[in-house]
């Protein structure tokens, strides 16, 4: 009696675009010489060799099955997917995949054919350049909080988003500059991964595009963190936007939808409201939170800080200047037109032009404004 089954996906988040368990890594040829044959008979030997396949980016696998050949179908298709999803940088870089076996009730032969869109030569040079980058901006004494932010900032400096939506892989990205979502996404997951922060990579929608960004685990919370949104497009050299940084599931669900909500873990609170309680906290670290919630312009959210006259504005903006500033994001209580009317005075600090963007601040009447000016 033969028997065959074959399918093929592609995982391809263009556009922009879960780990459970990490089961121990099986060396194959170490299984196979325990054994003293090629012949598998679990579904924890068929799940620990495929992923040991796909790691060492094998793109064909042959091996006999022992056991009940009638389900062998399902076995098959349950441990690919389940070695697939156990390790999210294997999951988006298999590009395809497709099996079939022959044999009779008790014993199949099966060939497993997998293709990727990275290869293993690739990998290892993602690998070797991620721990170098780390290794110049994380410092000693860093927490995971000053972590997350120095890896989203390089990112966002160092990668481009790819207009041609031709290059998906964090390889992609590091070696040639640019890559779309799902680069970024598998780049933040493995410079995550490798400094021990939990993370996930989400997929879903955004401006009606199929998308990818990150899940971060801080202090046993979890937050949305999405590097594609924060990096311009295009490109501004040396620009970082926080705009995506660290959001709960209702600031990140305004402009953002992921398919299978249940999926992925809950996102309940704004990150800015915790890092207010460390900036409130005693400790050693109270400065580095306090820096770290002005650098994100969270102090916005804090109504006493809201500018309410000329005066403060001019006073914020010569504290900026003495620094060697340019620019100045502030929340502010008034209209557009006496706004105008309170940037002209800044004239009056040799100025010789000044822009401004201008915004509803969420949930409140004032507006977020930010000034770029020359001097």
């Amino acid at each position: 009696m033969a028997k065959n089954a074959k399918r093929v996906i592609t995982l391809l988040l263009a556009g922009c675009l879960a780990a459970a368990w990490l089961p121990r890594t099986v060396d194959l040829d170490q299984l196979y010489a325990a054994s003293g044959t090629s012949e598998l008979s679990t579904v924890t030997d068929l799940r620990q060799t495929l992923l040991n396949a796909m790691s060492q980016r094998k793109e064909e696998l042959v091996f006999t099955y022992k056991g009940n050949v009638k389900g062998l179908k399902k076995q098959l298709q349950t441990s690919i997917d389940e070695a697939m999803k156990s390790d999210p940088y294997i999951q988006y870089t298999v590009k395809s995949y497709a099996f079939n076996y022959k044999g009779s009730n008790t014993s199949a032969e099966v060939n497993v054919t997998l293709s990727y869109r990275e290869t293993k030569a690739q990998t290892d040079y993602v690998n070797r350049k991620v721990a170098n980058v780390l290794k110049e901006i994380i410092k000693p004494g860093m927490n995971n909080h000053e972590k997350v932010k120095v890896i989203h900032d390089w990112i966002v400096l160092n990668v481009s988003y790819d207009t041609s939506l031709q290059k998906y892989t964090a390889y992609d990205g590091l070696a040639t500059g640019s890559t779309v979502c799902q680069g970024y996404s598998l780049l933040a997951y493995r410079m995550l991964e490798r400094v021990g922060i939990e993370n996930r990579i989400v997929e879903g929608t955004a401006g009606g595009q199929l998308h990818a960004w990150n899940l971060v685990k801080l202090d046993g919370q979890w937050y949305h963190m999405d590097t594609t949104w924060d990096d311009p497009t295009p490109d501004r050299k040396g620009k970082v936007s926080h705009n995506y940084y660290l959001l709960s599931d209702k600031e990140m669900a305004r402009d953002h939808v992921w398919t299978g909500k249940n999926k992925y873990p809950a996102a309940p609170a704004p990150y800015r409201d915790a890092l207010l309680k460390l900036v409130k906290a005693p400790g050693s670290k109270q400065e580095v939170y306090q820096k770290l919630y002005h650098a994100l312009e969270y102090s916005l959210y804090d109504e006493q800080d809201a500018v309410k006259e000329r005066a403060v504005l001019k006073t914020k903006v010569q504290a900026v200047i003495k620094e060697g500033g340019t620019s100045l994001t502030f929340r502010y209580k008034g209209t557009e037109n006496s706004l105008i009317e309170d940037l002209q005075d800044l004239y009056q600090l040799g100025m010789k032009s000044i822009s401004y963007f201008v915004s509803k601040m969420e949930g409140t009447a004032d507006l977020r404004v930010k000034i770029n000016w020359t001097l």
